[in-house]
């Protein structure tokens, strides 16, 4: 397992409302040894937000029941101690106008579903040094 924390699991959470890339996620995300917080719509993304303490990344869809993701990453953005968390979008909107909405709202990289394992690992290798230029 490679494990990026020294003594302690990092934590990761996922906003994400199609169960089988869930379980995909979470799968690969525990491989390389994070804790995953799962949230199933925005709903439940706010008040986990509201309520846990920062994890290390999000990985975050734009297409949610109740609240959109955007709306979200501004909350995230808004949220002390929240807001220099990495957020990767991990989404199959490819609209131009929002990804430029999300870049503006400093995401560390946007990547589309459906994915490659190696394209998020890499996305989430890049997360916990700089920023993913844009593209």
């Amino acid at each position: 397992m490679n494990n990026p924390s020294s003594g302690h699991d990092p934590r990761l959470l996922l906003v994400e409302d199609e169960q089988d890339t869930a379980d995909l996620v979470t799968l690969i995300m525990r491989e390389r040894g994070y804790h995953v917080s799962h949230a199933s719509d925005g709903s439940t993304a706010l008040e986990k937000i509201a309520l846990m303490s920062p994890p290390s990344l999000v990985l975050l869809d734009i297409q949610l029941p109740y609240v959109d993701g955007i709306t979200i990453l501004e909350t995230i953005r808004a949220t002390p101690d929240w807001e220099h968390v990495p957020v990767i979008m991990l989404t199959g909107v490819a609209d131009q106008e929002k990804i430029r909405k999300v870049r503006a709202l400093r995401v560390q990289d946007y990547v589309l579903k459906p994915f490659r394992r190696e394209t998020l690992l890499r996305s989430v290798d890049q997360s916990r040094g700089t920023p993913a230029p844009p593209r």
